[in-house]
């Protein structure tokens, strides 16, 4: 076990994935449930009730849509887009309503053309305010965040004080850096994430959101923007960084290799000439290809010898 010390008090970090024990922890150390809400987040997870693709109305790309919470109950569809319109280009508007009265739950999911804009509007829509109310930002956890249980179910983030059951780890109220010994091997049992010791961020980081795979870019490669600079800064060690991400670097170097031996192989066959196949053949110091030794065909010894018989044989019969 290892401790944090004063260098981390003011340090954070975010939850990758997503374990209902986890959440309700506020340095993401628990190892046991706290509430009941937790415990029915819990017995959620362990018996895979959720299906986040179970709802047919979320529908659309979910690396394009965002997340709108604490909106005011007083909110139309139409001014939420046109707020929302100032970041991007909105394709699709998802208010979320009470299925018996209409009214509103103070949540929607905002899709966006591409994936660029969304992310413009994760950064400078946050704790903006529509309608007098300030709303809060987040990418699609619903379909991008594994292990996600919602809240109507105990789990979700954030939260308020007044409910007593908060949840942590995500973009407004994140773990904080720990303070105790963590017991790694309990989380490690659990399948609950580790602390990223030596690794923590500060709160005024933005954490990035998933990117689709296979999608190269500063964000996969650690960056972040801090506060309300626009210019990237590296971070090394980025806790974010996912080892799909690591796996897709190595591949990408694997193949980089192979292309750059192949064209060494090309290069030495224009300056030979096509003498060389690309598979590599060997030359001599000259570069020229070696020519195979063509030995003679040479009859057996029996055959020669029974040839010279015949031959004298022959001559004695002349004579």
């Amino acid at each position: 076990m290892s401790g944090g010390g004063n260098n981390v008090v003011n340090k954070v970090f975010y939850a990758t994935s997503y374990h209902p024990i986890q959440a309700g922890s506020i340095d993401g150390t628990d190892v046991a449930p706290h509430d009941n809400g937790v415990r029915r987040a819990l017995l959620c997870y362990n018996a895979g009730l959720y299906d986040p693709f179970g709802d047919s109305k979320a529908a659309g790309d979910p690396y394009c849509t965002l997340f709108v919470g604490r909106i005011s109950h007083l909110t139309t569809e139409d001014t939420l887009r046109e707020a929302m319109s100032k970041h991007g280009k909105v394709k699709s508007l998802r208010l979320i309503r009470h299925i018996v009265t209409g009214a509103s739950r103070g949540y929607a999911f905002v899709e966006y053309e591409t994936e660029k804009e969304m992310r413009r509007a994760y950064e400078d829509a946050h704790h903006s305010f529509i309608d007098g109310r300030e709303i809060i930002v987040d990418y699609n956890r619903q379909q991008l965040m594994p292990g996600w249980i919602p809240r109507r179910l105990g789990g979700g983030l954030g939260g308020r004080k007044e409910s007593g059951q908060l949840r942590f780890g995500g973009r407004e109220r994140p773990f904080r850096a720990p303070l105790r010994p963590i017991p790694h091997e309990d989380l490690k049992k659990l399948g609950i994430q580790l602390p990223p010791e030596g690794r923590y961020m500060s709160r005024t980081q933005i954490p990035s959101p998933p990117r689709r795979k296979g999608c190269v870019s500063d964000r996969e490669e650690g960056y972040y923007y801090r506060g309300e600079e626009r210019s990237p800064v590296k971070r090394e060690g980025s806790y974010h960084s996912h080892r799909e991400s690591e796996s897709a670097h190595r591949r990408r170097n694997k193949d980089k290799e192979e292309r750059s031996r192949i064209e060494s192989r090309y290069d030495r066959k224009d300056r030979y000439g096509d003498k060389e196949d690309v598979s590599g053949s060997k030359r001599s110091n000259h570069g020229e290809e070696r020519p195979h030794k063509r030995h003679k065909h040479r009859r057996p010894l029996h055959h020669r010898r029974s040839s010279s018989r015949d031959h004298h044989h022959s001559s004695d019969l002349d004579t």
